[in-house]
C-alpha cells in the first residue's frame, strides 16, 4: 500500500489525494493476491467495506467533518464479535456460527468510523504461540513461509505486516499480541487489564485476556487505543483512567539481567543490546534492575491460564451455539460434541486445568500459583520505584520453522516466558520492532506501570524514534 500510516491516510482523504473506495479496494486488492500463500484472514467483509468506503467517500464530498480512525481499513481476530457475521475462533465447533451482537471495540471502531474489513486467523480459542492451531489451518510469516507467523493472533500480525491493513486487532493473554508482532515485524500493544472491554471477545482466560492494536507505529496503536478503550458496563472489570502523561525529558528503563539469561538466543541478545546501546545517553538511562521473582511467572502462568479455560470451554456443549454432535444421552451429546468439536491443544489445556482445579490439588496448584502472581506483582511494583519502563526481549528467538515445536508443547509454551510475566501482572506492554536476526526480526518490550498506558506509548514512541 502506497500510503499505510493513520495520518497519512486521513491526510489523503481530507485533500482527496486518495479516496477511501481506493483505499479499500487496495487492501482487497493485496488480500486477494498474498492471503492464498500467507492465510492471514478466515472471512474478508467485501460488501460491506465497499459499502462503507462510498458512504464515508460521500461525506468528504459534502464537506463533513472527518474523524482521525475514519475510513481506515481493520482487520480483527477472529474470536471478536462481529454481529451478523460468522466468528469461529479458528474452532471447528464454532465454524458456522452466526454472531449476535457487536463486541464493545468493534462499536467503538463503527463509531470512529473505520471500516471493518475481514476477520483474522488465531490459534483455536486463542490457545497456541504459533497460530498452527487453527482449524483451518497455519498462518505463514510473511518474510519467510516456511516459518511461524507467531501466536495466538498470528492472522491479524500478519495482515499489518503483509501491507493487507494498516490496522488490526487481536488479544493477548500471555504474550498473543507480543509474541506474532515480534516475529513479524510490527508494533504490537498490550493494555492495562482492565483498560480495554472484553465483552464480545470469545473468553479464554478470564483474568489474563485483554484485546489491543497491532500496527506499523506507535503513534497507529495509539490512536487505535484511545479510540477503543474506556468504561464499559457490560464488563465490571473495564475502567475509566484519567491519565496524566509526563513528558520527561530522560526516562529510566530497567533491564532485568537475571531474567534476561534464561534460554536468549545469543543473536537475539546482540541485537537487544545494540538497541540500548544506541538510546543510551539520548533521553534515555538504562539500569539493572532486580526481577528473580519473574523466574516462576511461566510455571505459575501454566497452571492459572489452564484452570480459567477449563472454566470458560464448560460452555461449549452443543446446547446454546456451535455444533452439535448426534447422541442418544445428554452426556453423550456433551463428550461427543467436544471430542468432535476442539482441537489437540484445547483438549490438553482443559485437562491441565480441570486437574489443578480439582479436590485434592486446588491448594497445591492452583492457589500456589495464585501467591506467586502476588509475588509477581509485587516484583514489578518495586522496581517501578526507581524506573519509568521495564524493557526485556519479547522472544527468546525469532520466528521458528512450521512444525518445529508443534508436537512439543513444552518447547512452545516456553517461547512465552518474557511475555507471561506482564499479562500476570495486568500490566501494559508493547513490542517494537528493533532490528534483525538472520533476516528476520526482532522484537524489544516495554513493560510500563498499571494504567500508565499512555506514558509507556510516549517512552515507546521516543524509543522508535532514537532507534529507527
Amino acid at each position: 500500500m502506497s500510503i499505510s500510516k493513520i495520518r497519512d491516510l486521513h491526510d489523503a482523504f481530507i485533500s482527496k489525494k486518495k479516496s477511501v473506495s481506493e483505499h479499500i479496494s487496495e487492501s482487497l486488492a493485496h488480500i486477494r493476491a498474498r492471503d492464498g500463500e500467507l492465510h492471514a484472514f478466515l472471512d474478508v467483509h467485501i460488501e460491506s467495506a465497499e459499502r462503507e468506503a462510498e458512504r464515508i467517500d460521500a461525506k468528504i464530498a459534502s464537506g463533513d467533518k472527518l474523524g482521525t480512525l475514519e475510513g481506515i481499513g481493520t482487520a480483527l481476530k477472529d474470536n471478536i464479535l462481529v454481529k451478523g457475521t460468522v466468528t469461529t475462533a479458528a474452532s471447528q465447533i464454532l465454524k458456522s456460527y452466526i454472531a449476535s451482537y457487536d463486541a464493545f471495540v468493534v462499536e467503538r471502531l463503527r463509531d470512529a468510523g473505520a471500516i471493518i474489513i475481514g476477520k483474522t486467523n488465531l490459534d483455536e480459542f486463542a490457545m497456541g504461540g504459533s497460530t498452527e492451531n487453527s482449524a483451518f489451518g497455519p498462518t505463514k510469516n510473511p518474510y519467510d513461509i516456511t516459518r511461524v507467523s507467531g501466536g495466538s493472533s498470528g492472522g491479524s500480525a500478519v495482515a499489518v505486516a503483509s501491507d493487507m491493513v494498516p490496522i488490526a486487532l487481536g488479544s493477548d493473554t500471555g504474550g498473543s499480541i507480543r509474541q506474532p508482532a515480534s516475529f513479524c515485524g510490527v508494533v504490537g500493544f498490550k493494555p492495562s487489564y482492565g483498560r480495554v472491554s472484553r465483552s464480545g471477545l470469545i473468553a479464554m482466560a478470564s483474568s489474563l485476556d485483554q484485546i489491543g492494536p497491532f500496527a506499523t507505529s506507535v503513534e497507529d496503536a495509539e490512536i487505535v487505543f484511545r479510540a477503543i478503550e474506556g468504561k464499559d458496563p457490560l464488563d465490571m472489570t473495564s475502567q475509566e483512567i484519567n491519565e496524566g502523561v509526563s513528558n520527561k525529558k530522560e526516562y529510566v528503563l530497567g533491564i532485568p539481567e537475571d531474567f534476561m539469561k534464561d534460554g536468549l538466543d545469543p543473536k537475539i541478545e546482540k541485537v537487544i543490546r545494540d538497541s540500548f546501546k544506541k538510546a543510551d545517553g539520548a533521553n534515555f538511562k538504562f539500569v539493572p534492575v532486580s526481577l528473580k521473582d519473574l523466574s516462576y511467572a511461566l510455571a505459575c502462568y501454566y497452571i492459572i491460564m489452564p484452570a480459567e479455560v477449563s472454566s470458560n470451554m464448560a460452555r461449549f456443549d452443543g446446547m446454546r451455539y456451535g455444533d452439535r454432535a448426534k447422541a442418544d444421552t445428554l452426556f453423550e451429546v456433551y463428550g461427543k460434541t467436544k471430542a468432535k468439536g476442539f482441537g489437540v491443544e484445547v483438549k490438553r489445556r482443559i485437562a491441565i486445568g480441570t486437574y489443578v482445579l480439582s479436590h485434592g490439588y486446588y491448594d497445591a496448584y492452583y492457589l500456589q500459583a495464585q501467591r506467586v502472581r502476588t509475588l509477581v506483582s509485587k516484583a514489578f511494583d518495586e522496581a517501578f520505584l526507581e524506573v519509568d519502563a521495564i524493557v526485556m526481549p519479547t522472544t527468546p528467538s525469532v520466528a521458528f520453522k512450521l512444525g518445529e515445536k508443534s508436537q512439543n508443547p513444552l518447547a512452545m509454551y516456553l517461547e512465552d516466558i518474557y511475555t507471561v510475566p506482564a499479562n500476570l501482572a495486568g500490566l501494559p506492554a508493547i513490542s517494537l520492532p528493533i532490528g534483525k536476526s538472520e533476516g528476520m526480526p526482532v522484537g524489544l518490550q516495554l513493560i510500563g506501570k498499571r494504567f500508565a498506558d499512555y506514558e509507556l506509548l510516549a517512552i515507546a514512541k521516543r524509543f522508535e524514534e532514537t532507534v529507527a
